[in-house]
């Protein structure tokens, strides 16, 4: 038997196959229908761009909190003789009670953004105690990477007791949550 007879049979062969498979497919699923195989070029029409460049006269702001992060928003200053001070964007607020610590990011009308607590099992199982110097500083790791997640990278932490702020739980958890990335103090309004 010559190369080009054997090499004949086999590309017989790998047709009858493939016309097989082909018709047992086509019995499975009636929905198969074949592409034109002729190649037929079409042009398109050329796409007007130039109301593309048209700007609308009224304008939607979609990020409600893009004056905030420009600084440009108006923060509520409330009464002078209220405490804590309501003039803030976001406040951050620690609180610690006889079994737990529980932090809240707040908005001034008084919405929890973003929160975290001991109190929840996956922070309560890494700790020894829920309620420590340790427990403060995993806490400020915690809400630390929830506020950057969540978009905010600058909170007030102004409002709490002046003296606890000598603690040393207080103290951990500011220094975990600085060096998480978080700015402790909001920037100042820009007034035009």
């Amino acid at each position: 038997m010559l190369a080009g007879e054997c090499f004949e049979k086999v590309e017989l062969c790998c047709t009858c196959v493939l016309q097989e498979r082909l018709e047992r497919s086509l019995k499975q699923d009636d929905g198969l229908r074949f592409a034109s195989t002729t190649a037929s070029l079409k042009t398109e029409t050329e796409v007007d761009t130039s109301e593309n460049e048209v700007v609308a006269p009224n304008f939607t702001n979609r990020n409600p909190r893009n004056m905030e992060q420009m600084a440009l928003a108006r923060k509520e200053r409330g009464w002078k003789t209220t405490w804590p001070k309501r003039e803030f964007w976001h406040r951050l607020r620690l609180e610690r009670t006889q079994h737990y610590v529980e932090a809240f990011v707040e908005r001034s009308n008084g919405d929890v953004v973003v929160s975290a607590s001991t109190r929840e099992w996956a922070i309560k199982r890494h700790l020894y105690s829920p309620k420590g110097v340790a427990a403060c500083k995993n806490l400020g790791r915690v809400m630390s990477q929830r506020c950057l997640e969540a978009g905010i990278n600058f909170v007030n932490f102004k409002a709490i007791i002046p003296w606890e702020r000598h603690c040393d739980s207080i103290q951990e958890f500011e220094k975990a949550m600085e060096e998480g990335g978080v700015v402790l103090r909001e920037p100042r309004r820009i007034y035009r």
